[in-house]
């Protein structure tokens, strides 16, 4: 179907790729020189590929790269002048340190032999870097680890990037600490913190067991009731998929979080990716892509949630070209690669689960917002182009929604009209405080990895030294590298902390 450049899963050299259907499936296959023939699944579902395929919006990156002339991608990651995505999530990493030793952990948390974990003043120099990029700033920002937790100035750093203007930041947590700490907690709350990213496995011990250690369950239960204690109500549960581990409870995950809707906003599924302390020799029997999400998902919700409710990453453009426009301001787009993750919106209402595809025409919704930006700027781009522009939208949006098919406990028609026409940060989240976000992201390991989704990231790790790295070349080339030159010996830690 077409070719890329990919990596040697021993040496980890750029070598050619092909991504082709076998049996219904994509695959992709290279060879190595010096270690031979590797070959993976891709996507397991050929139509939903080419489904996906179609929504394809590239973006125009950042106009203050990072990298200097004759870079080599990916080895030398920037972000460069090939990058077509701005960073509309970054993450920083505040430690290697956890206080948990997880078998799948692809981080390698605490397996090092050093520390890595920048100072306040670093931590504040990669915030601002981040806010330095052109055209867009970054407004998300998520603080991982490692266990960021393990840090007692979480909240000062929080605090200092509420301060530097991020709209929304988050963290990323095995939630331990706030479920036996709840003025820690509150003190998160307190600074500035929106989101918490829990890792979540399943809603029994056998999971847990399997992928933790230990039965954290109850744990994270305590979790949920002291954020909802403390007034955070915004939890993203993220559960790292795997086969014959957890994919058997996908449904009830889905709905532990109904049952909580109050404070879990969504659910985040990551397929396991194969970097870090997994098992390579495993990767067959446990490997799971984002088709395969879908298909669990409408079995094991009895169809509620079918897999055609599942839309790509960039299918949202739309909607911030619309407002970008109407602003006369640089917003976040979300550009990623239309194979890198999916997501929709469900609502729930006495017991089941409605897709927002079953009573929006979201794709003939998108079109009519693509042609009305086109008109906007036809129009001039200016006031009166503007007022046209908001009146035909409150005129035409119903047309577009099932007020039959609709949840009865809300009015979605005036919401959507809100979202679109106020644009304000307060109609978003009257939104996303109706509804339950499902998303998935698969992140890339050395086998299935292809350089095209690299260059679309808008997932991004901040490192000490002023660069902004894919997620996933972070993760499968640079994380070592970086960790190593910014890090102390745990013995010269240990005699520093004593």
């Amino acid at each position: 179907m077409k070719h890329t450049k990919s990596l040697c899963p021993e040496c980890c050299d750029l070598i050619d790729a092909a991504i082709y259907e076998e049996d219904g499936k994509i695959m992709i296959d290279k060879e190595c020189d010096e270690h031979g023939y590797f070959k993976d699944v891709y996507w397991s579902d050929a139509e939903l590929y080419n489904k996906f395929e179609e929504i394809n919006r590239v973006g125009e990156g950042v106009t203050n790269p990072m990298t200097t002339e004759g870079y080599q991608c990916p080895q030398e990651c920037g972000l460069c002048s090939t990058h077509k995505t701005n960073t509309i999530l970054a993450n920083i990493d505040l430690t290697n340190r956890c206080n948990l030793n997880c078998p799948i952990c692809f981080a390698n948390a605490k397996e090092r032999g050093y520390i890595y974990e920048p100072s306040f003043e670093q931590v504040r120099d990669m915030l601002q870097m981040l806010r330095n990029e052109e055209p867009t700033p970054c407004y998300a920002v998520q603080f991982s680890g490692g266990e960021p937790t393990v840090r007692d100035d979480l909240p000062d750093i929080i605090a200092m990037a509420r301060d530097m203007g991020f709209i929304q930041i988050q963290i990323a947590t095995n939630g331990i600490r706030l479920a036996k700490d709840m003025e820690f907690t509150r003190k998160l709350k307190e600074a500035g913190l929106h989101t918490l990213y829990l890792q979540f496995d399943g809603v029994t011990e056998e999971p847990y067991k399997i992928v933790r250690g230990f039965n954290a369950f109850p744990m994270k239960q305590q979790v949920v009731e002291n954020c909802r204690e403390v007034g955070i109500k915004s939890i993203t549960l993220v559960p790292t998929l795997a086969k014959d581990v957890n994919d058997h409870q996908v449904g009830d995950m889905i709905r532990f979080a109904s049952q909580n809707l109050d404070v879990i906003k969504g659910i985040n599924f990551q397929p396991i990716s194969f970097t870090g302390r997994i098992n390579r020799e495993e990767r067959e029997q446990k490997r799971i892509t984002i088709p395969d999400l879908f298909k669990l998902t409408e079995e094991q919700t009895d169809g509620e949630i079918p897999k055609d409710s599942w839309y790509p990453v960039p299918f949202v453009v739309p909607v911030s070209r619309f407002i970008a426009a109407i602003r006369n301001e640089n917003i976040p787009a979300l550009t990623c690669h239309q194979h890198c993750g999916a997501g929709t919106y469900v609502y729930v209402e006495n017991g089941k689960f409605i897709p927002i595809t079953n009573f929006i025409d979201v794709e003939g919704l998108m079109d009519f917002l693509d042609e009305i930006t086109d008109e906007f700027y036809e129009r001039g781009a200016n006031k009166s182009a503007k007022v046209r522009a908001l009146a035909k939208v409150a005129r035409r949006v119903p047309s577009f929604i099932d007020s039959d098919e609709s949840p009865s406990s809300v009015n979605v028609t005036k919401l959507i009209v809100n979202v679109l026409v106020r644009g304000a940060s307060e109609a978003t989240k009257e939104f996303h405080r109706n509804t339950l976000f499902l998303g998935c992201m698969h992140f890339q390991d050395n086998y299935n990895f292809d350089i095209e989704r690299i260059q679309r990231c808008g997932v991004h790790y901040a490192t000490p030294d002023g660069r902004a790295i894919p997620f996933c070349t972070y993760n499968t080339l640079h994380r070592e590298e970086v960790e190593s030159k910014f890090s102390r010996p745990y013995e010269v830690a240990k005699a520093k902390s004593q």
